[in-house]
């Protein structure tokens, strides 16, 4: 029973499977944050610096 979205059962599956993907690798960013809150506070300000300085 493919859904009415006209993608194909392979285009769904690679959807379901990127899903899938983002959610483990979302859990696995918070799970660092709780266990290396200093390093994801670092992380963070560089990031922000990054932001604040670049150009286009």
């Amino acid at each position: 029973m493919p859904e009415p979205t006209g993608k194909s059962p392979e285009q769904l599956d690679r959807l379901r499977r990127r899903a899938a993907f983002l959610r483990e690798l979302d859990e696995a960013r918070a799970l660092r944050a709780r266990v290396a809150p200093r390093r994801t506070r670092v992380r963070q300000i560089r990031a922000a610096m990054r932001r604040a300085t670049y150009h286009h």
